[in-house]
C-alpha cells in the first residue's frame, strides 16, 4: 500500500451524509434549526396574514438552510436572502431568511444552489450570518411558506417550539 492509498481508503464525510433517505409524501422538513412559531407571530404582515401562503416561521439557531424536501430550486432571490423551491410532490415553497433582509443586498447570505438545481432533502442550500442580520437591525425570523396554498385543502404545522434540521414541521393535504 502506497502512502496515497491510505488517504483514498479513509472514509470522508461528504455533503451526501446529511441527505434524508426516507421522507414522507407531502411533508416539509425543517430547513433550519431553531424555534418554530406560528405564521401569525411573524413580525411582517405579508407573511403573518398569509398573503403569500400558509406555513410557519423559524427563529434560527444557526446560519444554515437545508432543503426541506426533494425538488428543484425555482428561484434564488437576487439579494440572496430567499430561495423558492418546487417539491417533487408539487409543493411550491418560499424560504425567506429574516424580515426586510432584501435591503441587505446579499450581505451575509451565501446561497450554495442556483435556479434549476435539483436538491435532495437535507442538502445544504445556504449559509447566512445571523449576526449580520441583527447588526443591520433586522429580525432573523425566517418564513417557510407554501406559496401555492390554494391548491391544498389543509396545510398543518406539525410542530411548534425547538426543532432540529429535518424534523417534520408541515404536512400538506
Amino acid at each position: 500500500m502506497g502512502i496515497f492509498d491510505r488517504f483514498k481508503s479513509k472514509p470522508q464525510q461528504t455533503q451526501q451524509d446529511n441527505i434524508a433517505e426516507n421522507t414522507e409524501k407531502n411533508c416539509i422538513y425543517a430547513p433550519i434549526e431553531g424555534e418554530i412559531i406560528p405564521l401569525a407571530e411573524i413580525a411582517d404582515g405579508v407573511f403573518s396574514e398569509g398573503i403569500l401562503g400558509n406555513g410557519c416561521g423559524i427563529k434560527p439557531a444557526e446560519g444554515k438552510m437545508y432543503a426541506p424536501f426533494d425538488g428543484e430550486v425555482i428561484q434564488v432571490a437576487d439579494t440572496k436572502h430567499a430561495i423558492g423551491l418546487l417539491g417533487k410532490d408539487g409543493i411550491e415553497l418560499l424560504i425567506h431568511v429574516g424580515m426586510d433582509t432584501v435591503s441587505m443586498n446579499g450581505k451575509g447570505f451565501s446561497p450554495l444552489v442556483k435556479t434549476g438545481d435539483k436538491v435532495k432533502c437535507g442538502q445544504l442550500m445556504m449559509d447566512f450570518s445571523i449576526s449580520d442580520i441583527k447588526d443591520a437591525g433586522f429580525v432573523t425570523t425566517t418564513a417557510v411558506v407554501v406559496t401555492n396554498s390554494d391548491n391544498y385543502e389543509k396545510i398543518e404545522t406539525e410542530k411548534l417550539g425547538q426543532v432540529q434540521k429535518l424534523e417534520k414541521i408541515i404536512k400538506v393535504s
